[in-house]
């Protein structure tokens, strides 16, 4: 009886201590996943996915490898925010540090008429005695200032590549800056014409290496316009002009606003370069243009400042007057006018005395017509011999007294525009110089006329009739860019498509005669940088169509390289699925997206208004300041770490096509 007594508290007690600990249990266990559950929760949302937690009772351990210390801390700080900042155990590494990331190497490269300079940070590894020396041997280099800095770390890729280009490109430009870094080379300079820069850019161009990014910003320099020329003509046939000179784009419309209220049809432009007379040079052409409107027919010629209007013989006297009155007295000062009204001439029988000159096809000139003595006729054919040949010169003149003073200025004067043609004839009389022909100068009229207008002086009349015709293209020139990129877009369209053995990089049989075809443009296109890009459709694996459509690529290359085609400068690029041109849904589509392309690699261009060489150097001189900066920091980095050695690349590189 006693005994039970005591049994059922023991027992009692017994049950609750059991219960109390299963309860604590449970407890600790919820805590613990909450804790967990949580903190993961935070760190999912703060970007902190690479921290592990663990959880064993009230502490909570953050493990993982933090990409940085400010990370790692980071960590620390939002679990603290979770749970008691005292639960939480670090047990979180750092990622080594990698050292000191290289400096940006760069070096512009100045050139102008007193020397080059070259300004900039280059590894140390490169041969900076053999650069200078470089830049010495070039031709006309003048002095050679060596600004360069250097740091002690490994040259990125590229880096000699790109140097070497431009110092080849440098050979090209008597004035020029050229900035370099490891992918990129930047040229900018100034060519002397429109078609001038267009020849010195395809030449670049085609220098450049294919894995090199170009920028080229080459401004054409606005002609020196000499005399400054405007020579406008109506006629019985219309308006048009001879010769038109503008110092602007606005000046231009406007002289050609005023011709076409003059009657002026069709197409019409005005050479834009330097040397106006004056700042009112619009105005007057304007004002002169619409006097001769005025006047119905005629022409007038403004040389520089000297303007000559001359009517249409049968002209009212009293309109010729009115309309020369209010022209003298409306013209901007520095202005001359010089008005003739022609006076019918009276009938002779054996005719004005007259010279000719004809220019064939071949080259051969031939003199006849009159000559004032015998002296003029020995200047004559000797200046002839001169401009032509003397073995395509045949004279057959006859001296003639009584001619005017100026005949033989005259004569020499027609016998230099006849130089400027291809084909043609001058004729000279006391009254007039008549000239016909043709040019391959698109030009030709507005030089000549000018030309004319300075040697004939004042109250001179002659008569233009020029065309233009284009040039043939000589035998052994390259195709253009443009041509070239169009012929190879073309080439399968044409011959059939490049196609490949099933799963495979080999070229099947029957593309054989698209390949000779692609092989033969390329012969006519000369040296350029090509991208050949293969493609494939979205069936497999990603990895697996990429590394297949680079293997195709670089089976055509090696194709065209059996070819004897010149493949320095060509690339092959795969790019696996990530370019189609079609669905992948379609049998159609699918095989639309196995393809070849052919790209060239064309330099980028800038049109960011004109650049002078002035601009380029105090350019140049900042990069200077800021390279020596660089230097200075990375010697000093150098010094605070001298463990870190060998740093790792990190320059990014510019691949162009990709």
């Amino acid at each position: 009886m006693r005994l039970s007594t005591l049994l059922i508290p023991t027992l009692t007690f017994a049950a609750a201590a059991g219960i109390s600990l299963v309860a604590a249990s449970f407890a600790v266990t919820a805590v613990e996943q909450n804790s967990e559950t949580a903190l993961r929760r935070a760190l999912d949302d703060g970007d902190m996915g690479w921290a592990e937690v663990t959880s064993d009772g009230l502490r909570v351990t953050l493990q993982g490898t933090a990409p940085d210390e400010a990370t790692r801390f980071a960590a620390l700080s939002l679990a603290g925010g979770v749970v008691d900042a005292t639960r939480v155990i670090d047990d979180m590494s750092v990622t080594p540090s990698k050292g000191i990331a290289p400096p940006r190497f760069s070096a512009e490269i100045l050139r102008n008429n007193s020397g080059i300079s070259i300004i900039g940070l280059i590894p140390a590894t490169s041969p900076r005695a053999d650069l200078v020396k470089e830049l010495n041997g070039l031709s006309d280099a003048g002095q050679v200032a060596d600004l360069l800095e250097t740091a002690r770390y490994p040259a990125p890729k590229g880096w000699a590549t790109a140097l070497r280009y431009a110092i080849s490109a440098l050979e090209l430009l008597p004035r020029a800056k050229i900035s370099v870094d490891a992918s990129t080379v930047k040229i900018t300079t100034m060519a002397e014409s429109a078609a001038a820069k267009d020849v010195l850019q395809d030449r670049l161009a085609r220098m450049a290496p294919p894995e090199l990014h170009l920028v080229l910003d080459i401004v054409a320099a606005r002609p020196v316009i000499t005399p400054f020329t405007l020579r406008f003509l109506i006629g019985e046939s219309g308006a048009r002009f001879d010769a038109c000179s503008a110092e602007s784009a606005e000046s231009r419309a406007y002289i050609l606003s005023a011709a076409r209220a003059a009657g002026l049809e069709g197409q019409a432009d005005c050479v834009i370069g330097m040397g106006v007379p004056s700042p009112n040079w619009s105005r007057a052409s304007a004002l002169s243009i619409a006097s001769l409107a005025a006047l119905g027919q005629g022409t007038v010629t403004i040389a520089n400042a000297d303007i000559t209007l001359v009517a249409a013989e049968g002209t009212a006297p009293a309109l010729f007057d009115k309309v020369v009155g209010e022209l003298e007295n409306t013209l901007p000062e520095v202005f001359a006018l010089h008005a003739v009204l022609p006076v019918p001439a009276s009938d002779a029988s054996a005719g004005p005395p007259e010279f000719t000159a004809t220019l064939s096809p071949e080259g051969q000139v031939q003199l006849r017509g009159r000559i004032s003595d015998d002296v003029s006729r020995d200047i004559t054919s000797s200046y002839a011999k001169a401009r032509f040949g003397a073995d395509q010169v045949h004279t057959a003149t006859r001296v003639v007294a009584d001619l005017p003073s100026d005949w033989p200025v005259r004569v020499l004067a027609g016998l230099e525009a006849l130089s400027h043609l291809q084909r043609g004839s001058v004729t000279v009389t006391p009254d007039n110089l008549q000239l016909r022909g043709m040019s391959h100068q698109e030009d030709t009229l507005s030089v000549v006329s000018g030309f004319l207008a300075a040697k004939l002086g004042e109250a001179e009349s002659y008569e233009l009739a020029i065309t233009y015709e284009e040039p043939p293209a000589p035998k052994d020139q390259p195709l253009s860019a443009e041509l070239c990129a169009t012929q190879l877009a073309g080439a399968q369209e044409n011959t059939g498509k490049i196609s490949f053995e099933p799963g495979s990089a080999t070229v099947a049989a029957g593309s054989s005669a698209v390949l000779d075809h692609v092989a033969t443009i390329l012969e006519k296109c000369g040296p350029v940088r090509l991208e050949i890009q293969g493609h494939t459709d979205s069936q497999g694996r990603e990895g697996m169509n990429q590394t297949l459509s680079q293997s195709r690529a670089q089976s055509i290359l090696n194709e065209l390289r059996a070819r004897r085609i010149r493949t320095a400068a060509f690339i092959a690029t795969g790019y696996g699925e990530s370019q189609p041109i079609a669905s992948n849904d379609s049998e159609e589509g699918r095989e639309a997206n196995r393809r070849i392309e052919f790209r060239l690699i064309l330099p980028e261009t800038t049109s960011e208004g004109e650049t002078t060489l002035e601009e380029a150097a105090t350019a140049a001189a900042q990069t200077s300041a800021e390279a020596s900066d660089g230097a200075n920091a990375s010697d000093d980095a150098e010094e605070n770490d001298t463990g870190a050695q060998g740093a790792a690349e990190t320059t990014e590189q510019e691949t162009t096509g990709q």
